[in-house]
């Protein structure tokens, strides 16, 4: 199968797309394709950093001759959307959503709506494990059903149009990733993020060549809706305003791999030495630690041993919205400490015990002793007592003045005012 690139624009290194080269691109991509259709757009939610109210009028432009033209927020486990929130999502208003866009559904994916979700095939046993090779672990299951939106099935083409990131589970984010875990069951989504999980950060972020990519593409290829992805790679640090340095419509592996190979350029900061201390400051956007816990994943592999993150977010009042109550069970280990105790564990979502290694990182579980790489210490509006039972560290917000952590990289300590996207690496290493 020959894999294209129908319209792409690359901004010089360190500059940014201007809007007029965004939408020309987007019409030379999209236009005229898919008329007479009926396409469903699958789209990020706002923990995800994307210019969607400047998109939105583009898209809808773009795809004028569609027969249906409908949005979906491909959550996997994150809330819901309210009305409002959905129409901030796109930049529009109630009154536009009545009017000027009343023909166009925007809608939110119920991963665990049993009744809004079709089974498409199975991902044997078998093909999970040749795919996990020496990470294979029981604890990964049996044969994985693939479930997808049941919603998503009625339409003539699913457009994806999502940034590319790196991350921590799959390696990079975006592609088939809007597909699996974003509009999936429970079991893709646990199988992945477990799979990642076993893998460790340190071996997973950043690479373009994952277990849990060929996992999520052996998913898509069940799916019996063509697919093309617009695929964007959005600078959010580093440049005077948010923006675009990269777009990419096409096929869905195709699209992804130049969003990949870019995001891999301008997504790294490379330092010469690893860190004592980072004060590691996720944005607003992420209301939860489930989410804000990417303010330490970007940073771990740049923080020596024996080092310390301070995840510092006055703002973060929530440990996890959905999964706060399996949290609280599982607390936030290394992978070790999970696997050598699987009894104690089995009952949890793979998908939680997942996020719960992911924050707390690399380390050993050996003769009943936890040792983490690193220390992680939470500075939010989470409470001592719950960081404490949690087994993480805690600092009291009030106590922390960010001027007091700049410029200090030669001492071995770092400030990062908007921490989640960027991946920092020591050279070398």
């Amino acid at each position: 199968m020959t894999m294209t690139i129908d319209a792409q624009a690359v901004a010089p290194a360190g500059a940014l797309l201007e809007p007029e080269t965004v939408q020309q691109t987007l019409h030379a991509g999209l236009s005229g394709r898919l008329d007479g259709a009926r396409v469903l757009v699958l789209i990020p939610d706002h923990t995800r950093t994307i210019p969607l109210p400047a998109l939105f009028p583009w898209l809808v432009e773009a795809l004028h001759g569609v027969q249906r033209l409908d949005f979906m927020v491909a959550l996997g486990t994150h809330p819901p959307l309210s009305e409002d929130a959905l129409n901030r999502l796109v930049g529009i208003t109630a009154d536009q959503r009545r009017t000027t866009y009343a023909h166009i559904g925007l809608f939110n994916h119920a991963w665990d709506d049993p009744a809004a979700l079709a089974q498409i095939g199975t991902l044997p046993r078998e093909q999970v494990q040749a795919i996990a090779g020496d990470l294979w672990h029981p604890s990964l299951g049996g044969d994985v059903p693939v479930r997808l939106n049941r919603q998503a099935l009625s339409y003539d083409h699913l457009l994806i149009v999502g940034p590319t990131f790196p991350h921590e589970v799959v390696g990079f984010s975006g592609g088939a990733k809007y597909l699996f875990p974003g509009i999936s069951g429970a079991e893709m989504i646990n199988v992945t993020h477990w799979l990642g999980a076993l893998m460790t950060i340190l071996n997973t972020i950043g690479i373009q060549a994952t277990p849990v990519r060929t996992l999520i593409q052996a998913a898509a290829a069940l799916v019996p809706v063509p697919v093309t992805l617009v695929s964007l790679v959005v600078v959010a640090q580093g440049a005077v305003k948010d923006g675009l340095a990269g777009l990419f419509v096409g096929d869905l592996q195709a699209a992804w791999r130049a969003a990949a190979d870019l995001s891999s350029q301008r997504h790294m900061v490379w330092l010469s030495q690893p860190l004592r201390r980072v004060l590691s400051c996720p944005p607003p956007m992420y209301d939860e630690l489930w989410t804000a816990a990417k303010a330490m994943y970007k940073l771990e592999p740049a923080v020596a041993d024996g080092g310390e993150i301070i995840v510092y977010a006055p703002h973060l009042t929530t440990i996890s919205h959905v999964h706060g109550h399996h949290i609280a069970a599982a607390g936030y280990h290394v992978r070790d400490y999970y696997l050598k105790q699987w009894e104690r564990f089995a009952h949890i979502p793979p998908g939680v015990l997942a996020h719960g290694t992911h924050l707390r990182g690399s380390g050993t579980y050996d003769h009943g002793v936890e040792r983490a790489r690193i220390q992680v210490t939470l500075a939010t509006g989470i409470p001592r007592d719950v960081c404490e039972r949690l087994s993480l560290g805690y600092c009291d917000p009030a106590s922390i003045d960010p001027a007091d952590w700049q410029g200090r990289e030669a001492e071995g300590v770092l400030y990062v005012p908007r921490a989640g996207e960027m991946l920092y690496r020591v050279r070398g290493v």
